[in-house]
């Protein structure tokens, strides 16, 4: 099947069809083609070197080279790069390119000034990305990997506190914080080769909001959510883990809450299946949780109970298809990476239980790319 003409104009540090294009970093935008199959790549003189020897599949064209047959042609805004990307279609005989929903406005406006027709990519830049390659799947390993030796540096630094009078947990003779174990976790994963930014440690009723990232002291006998996903610094491929601990004792409460989201991580893996639509595991977590008496319910104070996603893809971006949520519409298929991750939550219970690992579909089924182990009391 013959594959469209396309363009992107971005970075490849945030931009993941970039990076997923070219295969290496470049901090500043530049120049995709894709023209007949073959890539081309419009790069400063400061990267020429280096793309050519990261990205050989790829023709590396100079871009100060574009800009003196733009200035020999008598264009006055020969430094343009709508007049560079016209310069490269025109030379080629291609008057049409595809482009992805996140193509810059404004360019998109010179472009059309300059009667160059653009076509939106309805189904993505690169929609193979949802299928990930063996080579793809190791990345991901490899990062996954980087999100449990910091949760393990997080662990052992919980076990080695004590217990205030207060429940306050202390660490080295200073209160124990988020922000503390925080630090910690991150700096073992940069030390491991990732990037780590907003990881969640999340202690007692800021459990409950499935995002806060979790600031001041930590307590003792009660849930404290960490919520780690570092990017690879080598490759950018992302990792997602969560666990959630008790330091001392959880109540039965808690442990019936934690009971209960392991058993629905199982259901959900016991179900997720090449050709079963994602929505349906997602209602099977669903369906699970109500069985138990755990409802869900928005008050003012709130949501409480289950009220986000299963699970979601992950790759070269933290967020990617397929979506496992009640709107998916979407399948799983061999070669998809996603993650796994149900949660309860209840501020009258004393805070939030969250699971999460990272799982690919092989031969029709489920594998755990995630080796770190559960334990809720430590």
């Amino acid at each position: 099947m013959k594959r469209e003409n396309l363009l992107i104009v971005a970075d490849s540090v945030r931009d993941a069809d970039m990076l997923y294009a070219v295969r290496m970093f470049v901090p500043d935008p530049f120049i995709y083609l894709r023209i007949d199959g073959r890539c081309h790549v419009v790069v400063s003189d400061l990267e020429l070197d280096r793309a050519r020897k990261q990205a050989p599949h790829c023709r590396i064209i100079s871009l100060s080279q574009c800009w003196n047959k733009l200035r020999q042609q008598g264009v006055r805004k020969y430094r343009d790069t709508a007049q560079v990307i016209r310069l490269l279609l025109k030379e080629r005989k291609v008057r049409r390119v595809q482009v992805p929903e996140n193509f810059p406005l404004g360019l998109a406006r010179q472009l059309r000034d300059l009667k160059v027709k653009l076509k939106l990519a309805k189904d993505g830049a690169f929609p193979q990305r949802t299928h990930k390659s063996p080579d793809e799947i190791k990345k991901i390993s490899a990062t996954q990997l980087m999100a449990e030796v910091g949760l393990a540096e997080g662990m052992q630094a919980l076990k080695q506190c004590r217990v205030a009078k207060d429940r306050k947990l202390i660490f080295r003779n200073a209160p124990f914080t988020s922000e503390r174990l925080r630090a910690i976790i991150d700096t073992a994963i940069v030390q491991a080769g990732g990037q780590a930014a907003h990881t969640i440690v999340a202690g007692g009723k800021q459990g409950c909001d499935p995002h806060h990232v979790g600031h001041g002291p930590l307590k003792a006998n009660e849930p404290i959510i960490l919520d780690i996903f570092p990017r690879s610094q080598k490759t950018g491929y992302y990792g997602d883990i969560t666990r959630t601990v008790v330091r001392g004792r959880a109540s039965e409460a808690v442990r019936k809450l934690y009971d209960c989201v392991h058993q629905a991580q199982e259901i959900a893996m016991r179900t997720m299946k090449a050709g079963t639509e994602c929505r349906n595991v997602h209602e099977s977590v669903q369906d699970h949780f109500r069985k138990n008496g755990y409802k869900t319910c928005r008050t003012k104070q709130g949501h409480s109970g289950f009220f986000h996603g299963t699970g979601h893809g992950i790759g070269l971006e933290l967020h990617e298809a397929p979506n496992i949520g009640s709107r998916s519409l979407e399948k799983f298929a061999n070669r998809m990476v996603v993650t796994v991750e149900p949660g309860l939550y209840y501020p009258e219970l004393g805070g939030g239980v969250r699971l999460e690992d990272v799982v690919v579909i092989q031969n029709g089924r489920p594998k755990n790319l995630t080796k770190f182990e559960k334990v809720l009391e430590l």
